[in-house]
């Protein structure tokens, strides 16, 4: 990911977002949230590479600013409360992407970061399903959107998006990270007994 293209399009990816040009200097492209018009991600090019700006946690701030020395303080911005990404190649799709939706649920009180914090919450050796993620983020109609946030999990050593299963107690045949059979053996390192492709919820399941 280093066109301001795939960044964008990323970018609106997110729900309820827009792109704006609010500047005479058409290099600047920002991306919002419709309602509160707060932005999320700046796109820019500088000395040669897109740059991007993002809002970042205090706690992961200076984590990212020490992995990787495209990733600095703010550029015109609260050094506080942001960081840039330089595109130069260095930061791996995956991060690129997982900052930028830290930045979407700073300035969000979204479904997803609900669903993200719940997930975190399913203990090693317990299971929950769709329906029990979707009612511990507080809306126990999400259930759909549960699946839609799993499969673009940003960071699944933190979010163990395994250990949700569907209301039977099936894996997931489509799991974002592998498959079925990486479902299982993740599972199973659990502790948890995986028969012919489904937990028991009565045993396992929260």
């Amino acid at each position: 990911m280093i066109t301001r293209e795939e960044v964008l399009k990323f970018g609106l990816s997110f729900q309820n977002t827009y792109e704006e040009k609010p500047f005479h200097d058409q290099n600047w492209q920002l991306v919002r949230v419709k309602g509160s018009r707060k932005a999320f991600l700046w796109i820019y090019d500088r000395n040669g590479y897109v740059n991007l700006n993002v809002k970042a946690d205090p706690e992961w701030r200076d984590f990212w600013r020490s992995a990787y020395e495209a990733v600095t303080a703010g550029y015109h911005q609260n050094k506080e409360h942001w960081n840039t990404l330089i595109l130069d190649g260095s930061i791996p799709d995956k991060d690129i992407k997982r900052m930028i939706a830290e930045s979407y649920d700073l300035v969000t009180d979204s479904p997803t970061k609900r669903i993200y914090e719940a997930v975190k919450k399913i203990p090693k050796g317990r299971v929950a399903t769709y329906g029990k993620v979707a009612e511990m983020a507080g809306n126990p109609r999400m259930s759909r959107a549960v699946g839609n946030a799993l499969h673009k999990n940003p960071d699944p050593d933190h979010i163990p998006c395994y250990r949700v299963v569907n209301s039977k107690g099936e894996l997931a045949g489509a799991f974002a990270f592998g498959g079925e059979e990486v479902q299982r053996k993740l599972l199973e390192a659990d502790g948890i007994e995986v028969v012919n492709g489904k937990v028991d919820l009565k045993k396992y399941g929260l």
